[in-house]
């Protein structure tokens, strides 16, 4: 299974698409820590300036917003992980049937993962022929 979400070409456009996402986060995610620290620079340096009562205002100004990013940050983290799952049980699905008819015209009675086997012939390992057929039937897959 890993070899075929690393080879073939669905699961290489997940992955594409996967770090194209983890990477617009993570652009994202740095502006805003920037802007908090310039904010929180901003507010310090004012700090003799502005009166008690305004510095606690602007302070708890940021704190508030800096819990926000922290929410919104963990939200998209999450979304990204929930992405990945959906496009692997996407593909999985769209494996399964191909693994069926390919055991119904080869005659096997039953196709095993490779990690879950200690010793086996080297003949019977599938994995090769299930990926070309998958990349001539599946090409991407939407993340959405």
């Amino acid at each position: 299974m890993d070899k075929i979400m690393l080879q073939s070409k669905a699961g290489k456009s997940i992955t594409v698409e996967l770090e194209k996402l983890h990477k617009n986060n993570i652009t994202t995610f740095k502006q805003k820590e920037e802007d908090l620290k310039n904010k929180e620079t901003s507010i310090v340096s004012q700090k003799n300036v502005l009166s008690n009562e305004e510095f606690e205002k602007k302070i708890n100004s940021l704190r508030k917003e800096a819990n926000e990013y922290r929410i919104k940050r963990r939200d998209l983290i999450n979304s990204l992980t929930k992405k990945r799952v959906d496009a692997q049980n996407k593909l999985i699905k769209a494996i399964n049937p191909i693994l069926a008819d390919y055991s119904k015209k080869n005659s096997i009675s039953m196709i095993i993962q490779k990690k879950n086997i200690i010793i086996g012939k080297s003949e019977l390992e599938i994995t090769d022929d299930i990926l070309e057929i998958l990349d001539k039937s599946l090409k991407t897959i939407d993340l959405n």
